[in-house]
């Protein structure tokens, strides 16, 4: 019809033209060329790759009405959180200030944004302002954006503002407050130490008819359980399934950890099966948690069989469950379990710490699967990213210190004599003068006695003492067999 109307009224040639400028469902977007005749790139990559504060800021700034680049939380966030690092809070606030003019500053969630922004920026002044003079930018609050302001205010760790914002500000602005503000100001009093003062906030909000959920009692739990005041924790424990509030995972695993420190991994493991009975199906943590207690208190093979229910269960091992068992295995002499746990850890680029690769290192040193070590060290500098120069050279040591063992004891303790010249170093210890000293050393080559250049010998430790030394010597006997150096 529409054609028709422009041939009666226009012509043919209208109905060309308006072809040629009528787009179309198959027609490709034209893209924007910028001076240089390439292709322009799009805001939110100009921001991710500039590192200049001064040209982010601009850049941002002339974006201001891009609703890619405004609606795109993790883009402004991350603008503000590159200024505040720089020290340009006056950037931040320039910012900041600027969008709350903008049409998007009349909606609260925008609002609660700005908030949260100039809290992560350290400007809790300006977000409680914010809060304040919403109505002048035509933006009602509600305890949305009370809570908001109430969580970047506890970052002041400042009593005094929290009670009075809590107690004074919902009456002058009639907002009702929910329990996530009686949540933010108990973990802010746990996280100050005040605990007393925060279970007290959760009984008089209970009087006021807001009753404390699962997030209220964990918070509790915790604080209690780390500050070693089990008495306090074991009694909210039992209030809250008094008052049928049914624990969730988190609060679950606090109390695993409790249990575990306290050396009751029997107790832990039969908590994880009531959680089972719950249907709460326990995660890595709590598994790691499980796995832990048993191995502390010395039942590897019940460890053994928390990790194979673990795989039964169809999880996988993280990081931190390799760690746990590899390290309690090295502690009780399994190392070829321990190998093939490092191993299929490594190979997922998941490495447990240096002193328990050194401690494998040793036991497979000492068990003679010298070809299992090297395995291992291959795969150790793989490592992404790579271990340092030290934490290789401590690991090969060990390898190397095998091998010299083993040379050793084929070709018998070497003499010092002229006649047999040494083909290393020898470091002589003698007997410390005083409590504090370390005694003098000398240094003996091809029985040719020199000062010690301690600069030219490896660091390493006797008896929790510091020392540069390669061997150690009896001081009195240099012709008995000399004694190898193990740290």
């Amino acid at each position: 019809m529409l054609a028709l109307r422009l041939v009666r009224k226009f012509g043919a040639h209208a109905i060309a033209a308006a072809a040629n400028t009528l787009p179309t469902p198959f027609a490709k977007p034209v893209p924007k060329q910028t001076a240089i005749g390439g292709l322009e790139e799009p805001a939110l990559v100009k921001l991710k790759a500039e590192r200049d504060p001064e040209k982010l800021f601009h850049l941002f700034k002339a974006n201001s009405r891009n609703r890619l680049v405004i609606e795109n939380r993790f883009a402004f966030e991350d603008t503000v959180s590159r200024l505040a690092g720089a020290g340009r809070l006056d950037y931040v606030e320039d910012l900041l200030e600027h969008q709350k003019a903008l049409p998007q500053g009349r909606r609260e969630g925008f609002v609660v944004r700005i908030i949260m922004l100039y809290g992560k920026a350290g400007m809790v002044s300006h977000a409680v302002d914010t809060f304040n003079n919403m109505d002048f930018y035509g933006c009602r609050r509600t305890v949305k954006s009370f809570n908001a302001a109430l969580k970047v205010l506890t970052q002041t760790r400042d009593l005094t503002a929290v009670e009075s914002f809590l107690m004074e500000v919902p009456w002058k602005y009639g907002i009702q407050i929910d329990i996530l503000s009686v949540n933010i100001v108990i973990k802010a009093f746990c996280e100050m130490g005040i605990l007393e003062k925060a279970y007290l906030v959760m009984v008089e909000m209970e009087k006021i008819g807001i009753r404390p959920d699962v997030y209220t009692y964990t918070t509790l739990l915790s604080a209690f359980y780390k500050n070693n005041q089990p008495e306090v924790g074991n009694g909210l424990w039992n209030l809250m399934l008094l008052k049928g509030c049914l624990p969730n995972l988190a609060t679950f695993n606090v109390r695993i950890q409790f249990l575990v420190n306290k050396g009751r991994a029997w107790d832990a493991n039969s908590l994880m099966g009531v959680m089972w009975h719950i249907r709460i199906p326990p995660d890595l943590v709590t598994y790691n948690l499980v796995i832990k207690g048993f191995c502390r208190a010395g039942y590897m093979d019940m460890a053994k069989r928390v990790y194979s229910a673990l795989l039964n269960n169809g999880h996988k091992p993280n990081l931190k469950i390799y760690q746990t068992m590899i390290h309690y295995l090295c502690e009780r002499g399994d190392f070829d379990l321990a190998y093939t746990m490092c191993k299929d850890s490594m190979s997922r680029n998941w490495f447990p710490n240096v002193d328990t690769i050194c401690r494998l290192f040793e036991g497979l040193r000492m068990t003679g699967e010298l070809g299992k070590a090297s395995y291992i060290m291959k795969l150790a500098k793989k490592r992404v990213p790579p271990l340092t120069a030290d934490q290789l050279d401590a690991s090969q040591s060990i390898l190397q210190r095998r091998e010299l063992d083993e040379r050793r004891s084929r070709e018998g303790p070497p003499s010092i004599s002229s006649s047999h010249p040494l083909p290393f170093f020898l470091a002589i210890l003698s007997p410390p003068s005083s409590s504090n000293s370390l005694g003098s050393f000398t240094m003996y080559y091809k029985n040719e006695s020199a000062p010690f250049d301690l600069s030219r010998i490896p660091r390493c430790n006797y008896h929790g003492n510091p020392l540069l030394s390669l061997c150690v010597f009896r001081p009195k006997a240099l012709s008995e067999q000399f004694m190898p150096f193990v740290s």
